[in-house]
């Protein structure tokens, strides 16, 4: 029993730093009489006193503990304020796909000019002001407005801004490089005509081979050609490649000079894919302007101006440059009001041929009345 006892004070005493423990000797029974009841009366005040303390550590710790769940479900938004901010964010999402949808349909469907003047109302609201009397309602009301109106206003104008800039830079690319690709014309050249010559497959042909590379031919008859009109029209070649392409064989196509100005890709307009020429940015009259191609129909902006011949793949009895003479020659001396009217009437047809064909029925008839003439001046 009272070793039971011994180990039952011990086991709830060794927690305490400062508690006595007694050791009960079985040969001195008689010298235990009174002080196991001061040790235990003793160590039982040290352990209220410690209990005490732990109940207010417990205490703390508690309320440490409760008040972190606090501040952590007020740093959690309520059902309220998760479904207010999905809302903001649907409704910013929104207006963010409806501006980029209405956007790039003005992109697509309308020009620059038409757009500024379908929004050059709301690019100019007006402002909803209130008295310095006015109610606190009336001043949000006016503010709230205020803000509805502008905001959209400056969406559109940024818009328009940027899209401007954006054109402007794709101008670069796609529009000719100068507003007047030719400089005015001499005034020894006030009488003439302009003639407008393709470079490739017209009056030369490049071609490609692997044991040699490139190499360029001169058409048959281009020589001729050249010098025989260039008293009659100012010869310009327009070529859609680049111009260290095509200067060095204007060079040497021309040494004559007789071609007064060479025209490269840098001046011709880029659309879908493909390089157009450009008439009426040449700074001459465009009736009495003529463009000779292999392709002319195909890359002219213009083809009322346009005299088609034949594309020249190195064909050695090619007479299409030399054909084409008697024509020009007669534009060139006769000088018609508007040339887009004398082409119109060969449209569909090889021009050369038609041509001579036309003179040698006009000669025919021209001999008939001739004769006739003579008939009647000897009849009377």
């Amino acid at each position: 029993m009272a070793a039971s006892s011994l180990r039952l004070l011990q086991s709830r005493l060794l927690p305490y730093s400062r508690a006595r423990f007694l050791i009960w000797s079985s040969s001195a029974p008689h010298q235990a009489s009174k002080e196991p009841l001061m040790v235990t009366s003793y160590t039982l005040k040290e352990r209220n006193f410690h209990d005490e303390r732990l109940n207010a550590y417990q205490s703390e710790q508690a309320m440490d503990q409760a008040s972190k769940e606090q501040v952590m479900e007020s740093s959690t938004p309520t059902n309220g304020t998760k479904k207010g901010w999905s809302f903001l964010k649907f409704c910013v999402f929104s207006a963010l796909t409806g501006g980029v949808g209405v956007a790039s349909y003005a992109t697509y469907a309308c020009t620059l000019e038409e757009v500024e003047q379908k929004t050059a109302a709301l690019r100019n609201p007006t402002n909803y002001t209130v008295d310095g009397d006015g109610s606190i309602f009336n001043k949000m009301q006016a503010s709230l407005y205020n803000a509805a109106v502008t905001v959209p206003a400056k969406s559109i104008q940024l818009y328009l801004d940027l899209r401007k800039s954006i054109e402007d830079h794709v101008k670069e690319f796609t529009e000719p490089s100068s507003e007047k690709l030719l400089p005015d014309i001499l005034p020894i050249d006030q009488h003439k005509f302009t003639l407008v010559l393709d470079l490739n497959e017209t009056l030369v042909y490049s071609d490609w081979k692997r044991e040699r590379g490139w190499r360029t031919f001169k058409r048959p008859g281009v020589d001729d050609f050249l010098e025989h009109l260039a008293p009659y029209y100012e010869i310009v070649v327009y070529s859609d490649q680049q111009s260290v392409y095509v200067d060095p064989i204007i060079s040497r196509l021309d040494q004559k000079g007789l071609i007064r100005y060479r025209l490269s890709r840098a001046e011709t307009k880029y659309v879908d894919g493909k390089h157009y020429r450009d008439f009426c940015k040449l700074n001459r009259d465009s009736s009495r302007v003529l463009y000779v191609s292999g392709h002319a129909l195909e890359n002219s902006l213009q083809p009322e101006n346009c005299v088609p011949i034949k594309p020249w793949k190195l064909e050695s009895d090619d007479t299409q440059l030399l054909d084409l003479i008697p024509f020009l020659e007669y534009v060139g001396s006769h000088k018609p009001a508007d040339i887009k009217t004398v082409l119109e009437t060969y449209q569909g047809c090889d021009i050369a041929k038609e041509f001579l064909e036309r003179s040698r029925k006009h000669q025919r008839r021209w001999s008939e009345q001739k004769v006739q003439g003579r008939f009647w001046k000897w009849g009377s």
